[in-house]
C-alpha cells in the first residue's frame, strides 16, 4: 500500500466543487460523477440528516448516482441538492425514466447553525454554484464549502470548541486508488497520528485541551448538548469495479477511520459516509484491502481538515496558530 496526502480527485472521473456563502460561514461541497458511479452508504450516527439514502440500499433498483452533496445548514441545507439536480439536468445527466432523465443526488448535512445568522443556509443556488466550481484538481480544504462553519470538540460547549473543516486524502493499493473527502463537525476531539489531541475541547482557561474522553472518565460531566448538533460526513471513492453491496460494505469499513481520528464518537454525531466506485481500474478480487485503504484515507482527511481550518466566530483554527 502506497500513501501520500493526495485527494479524492485522484480517483479518475470525479470532480469536486465548493461553494462558501459570503453572508455567513456555511456552504456546500459537491462530488460530481456525471457519467454515473455505483454508490453505497453507511449511516451510523444517532442524528443524521440525509436525502435519497434509502435508494442506495443494496436491494433497491437504482444502481448509480451522478453526484453526492455534503452541505452545512442542518436539514435546511438539503435544499442545495435541488441546485445540483438542476445543473445535471441542464447537461443531460441522469437516470433514464420514461421521457426524462432524473439525476440521482444523495446528500448529507451537518449542523453549523451556531455560527452567525442561523437563517442563512445553503440553498439550490449554492448547490448549483458548487457544481459550476467543480474541478478534477485537488480541492481546497479547511474552512470552505461544507466545512465553512464546522466545529470540533463541542462536548464541553461551543465556547470551548475549535474549528473543523473539509479535508481530503488518497491511498493507493496495488492497481487501485481509494480517496476520501470528509467534512468534520464532530462532538469529539480530533487526534493526530500518535493519538494526541490535535484539535478539540479546550480547557476552561484556554491553556490546553480537555482531552474529552479522559475528562469524562474522570467524572467531568459534559455540557448539555443540542441533539443533532454535530456530525462528520464524507465520501470515499475507488476506481475499482464494485457491486452495490460491495460499495455499501466499503462505506461501512471506511467508518473505522472515524474511530482512529475522532475521540469520542458519540450518539449525538450523525455520521454518514458514502462510497463511490467508478470502475475504471477494473474488478477487485477482495475488497478487504480497499476497506483498509478507505479507513486510512478517512483518518488522514479528518486530520487534514482541522490542520487547514481557519478560525471564525470565536472558534480558533489550527491554520491560524499551528501547534
Amino acid at each position: 500500500m502506497t500513501t501520500g496526502v493526495g485527494a479524492l480527485t485522484d480517483v479518475a472521473g470525479l470532480r469536486v466543487g465548493h461553494h462558501t456563502l459570503a453572508a455567513r460561514s456555511t456552504g456546500c461541497t459537491v462530488v460530481l460523477c456525471e457519467a454515473g458511479a455505483v454508490c453505497g452508504v453507511d449511516v451510523r450516527g444517532g442524528a443524521p440528516g440525509t436525502r435519497d439514502t434509502e435508494l442506495l440500499r443494496p436491494e433497491n433498483s437504482v444502481q448509480q448516482v451522478h453526484a453526492v452533496l455534503l452541505t452545512g445548514g442542518s436539514a435546511f441545507g438539503l435544499a442545495a441538492a435541488d441546485g445540483v439536480m438542476r445543473w445535471l439536468d441542464e447537461r443531460g445527466h441522469g437516470l433514464p425514466v420514461g421521457p426524462a432523465r432524473v439525476p440521482i443526488v444523495p446528500a448529507a448535512v451537518l449542523f453549523d447553525l451556531w455560527v452567525g445568522d442561523a437563517s442563512i443556509r445553503p440553498d439550490a443556488a449554492s448547490g448549483y454554484a458548487a457544481c459550476e466550481a467543480a474541478s478534477a484538481g485537488a480541492p481546497a480544504t479547511g474552512s470552505v464549502g461544507a466545512g465553512a462553519g464546522a466545529a470540533v470538540g463541542k462536548l464541553y460547549g461551543i465556547g470551548r470548541a475549535m474549528k473543523g473543516g473539509v479535508g481530503t486524502a488518497s491511498v493507493r493499493v496495488g492497481a487501485f486508488t481509494v480517496g476520501a473527502l470528509v467534512a468534520v463537525n464532530a462532538v469529539g476531539d480530533v487526534l493526530d497520528e500518535q493519538g494526541r489531541v490535535l484539535a478539540g475541547a479546550r480547557s476552561e482557561d484556554g491553556s490546553g485541551f480537555m482531552e474529552t474522553s479522559r475528562a469524562l472518565l474522570q467524572g467531568q460531566g459534559p455540557a448539555r448538548l443540542v441533539p443533532g448538533s454535530a456530525t462528520t460526513i464524507g465520501v470515499v471513492a475507488t476506481d475499482a469495479t464494485l457491486t452495490k453491496p460491495q460499495a455499501a460494505k466499503l462505506a461501512s469499513l471506511a467508518h473505522h477511520g472515524l474511530s482512529r481520528a475522532i475521540d469520542p464518537v458519540t450518539p449525538h454525531d450523525g455520521d454518514t459516509l458514502f462510497a463511490l466506485a467508478t470502475g475504471r481500474a477494473g474488478p477487485v478480487d477482495d475488497i478487504g484491502g480497499l476497506g483498509v485503504a478507505a479507513a486510512e484515507a478517512v483518518a488522514r482527511a479528518i486530520r487534514q481538515a482541522v490542520r487547514a481550518a481557519t478560525g471564525v466566530a470565536g472558534l480558533p483554527g489550527l491554520a491560524d496558530s499551528p501547534p
